[in-house]
């Protein structure tokens, strides 16, 4: 029988390197789930080119990933101290409780049950059904991983890993999977995954266009133009007159997707201004800054779909 100090050493070892193992785990999600995000964001469509488009712009979104993942380690000290450890001893109770022995996919059943109280808050705080549940079940899979990181130590037959060991081949493998994930997501930025507007000529641009508000604007193959409600928002100001008149347009196709404008001159409405182009090919879009350019705030005209469409 172990000698009490031999027995508390091992212990704390232990205890040590379940801790280690779970802030790295927890930190690596962190990074790679980051990512992953903004790459899912980079495939939505948007009125303005994403930063992380260019090289240089990818390789500051890794380092900014990187940056969060120094400054979230102090949630990850009071998942990995106490909600981790924890996931692993009831997970090991109703395995021996309901099944007779411990499992390794009761982890992910008890994390689940653990952070049941989460979509409950979000929904108090207003939050969507479907932003609530997807939270819960990316924070249950993420604690679930980091849990069956640590369980693995306590298997019988599993060397006492110091927390220095564990760090060092936890720390290891999760840097391998974020430099994996972030050329991963380069070449796929390189590959052209990243949305960019649809590439106009001046006969795709002709059409109506709405505001979605009774604002139409339309612009016809002889190069007339019609606004009725459309509003004008010339010198950014924030709130829009309505604008009814004719005019005429041109189309210019710039120097790239990023860089086309439609320019609808409206003889009643000198402040009617140029508008850029986002949207889908079949379904291209114009859109003008509203107030400081700064604030991200759009006016958008959609195309409307041809008679029976």
């Amino acid at each position: 029988m172990p000698a009490p100090k031999q027995t508390w050493a091992r212990v704390h070892e232990r205890a040590g390197a379940i801790f280690s193992a779970s802030m790295l785990v927890l930190l690596s999600e962190t990074v790679i789930g980051g990512i992953g995000l903004v790459m899912w964001s980079l495939t939505q469509e948007s009125p303005v080119p994403p930063f992380t488009a260019s090289f240089l712009g990818w390789v500051f979104l890794v380092l900014l990933m990187v940056f969060v993942a120094v400054i979230v380690p102090l949630g990850h000290v009071v998942l990995s101290a106490g909600v981790v450890p924890l996931v692993v001893v009831l997970a090991g109770w109703a395995g021996r409780r309901f099944g007779g022995r411990e499992s390794w996919y009761w982890v992910p059943m008890v994390a689940a049950v653990v952070l049941l109280p989460v979509p409950g808050a979000l929904l108090g705080l207003r939050a969507g059904l479907l932003a609530a549940l997807v939270t819960w079940l990316v924070g249950a899979a993420g604690i679930a991983i980091a849990a069956l990181v640590a369980r693995r130590l306590l298997l019988p037959g599993r060397p006492h890993l110091t927390g220095g060991v564990m760090f060092l081949r936890v720390g290891l493998w999760g840097t391998l999977a974020v430099v994996t994930v972030s050329a991963l997501g380069g070449i796929g930025l390189w590959a052209g995954m990243a949305y960019e507007p649809p590439r106009l000529t001046r006969a795709g641009a002709v059409g109506a266009y709405s505001d979605g508000k009774g604002g139409t604007l339309t612009l016809m193959a002889d190069g007339k133009a019609t606004a009725r409600g459309v509003r004008e928002y010339g010198g950014f100001r924030e709130t829009g007159e309505p604008c009814d008149g004719t005019g005429s347009w041109s189309f210019s196709q710039g120097r790239g997707p990023w860089d086309q404008t439609v320019e609808a001159v409206i003889e009643s409405c000198p402040d009617f201004g140029a508008w850029s182009v986002f949207g889908t090919g079949e379904r291209p879009k114009l859109f003008i800054s509203i107030g400081d350019p700064d604030s991200m705030d759009f006016y958008v005209l959609e195309r409307e779909a041809p008679a029976g469409a």
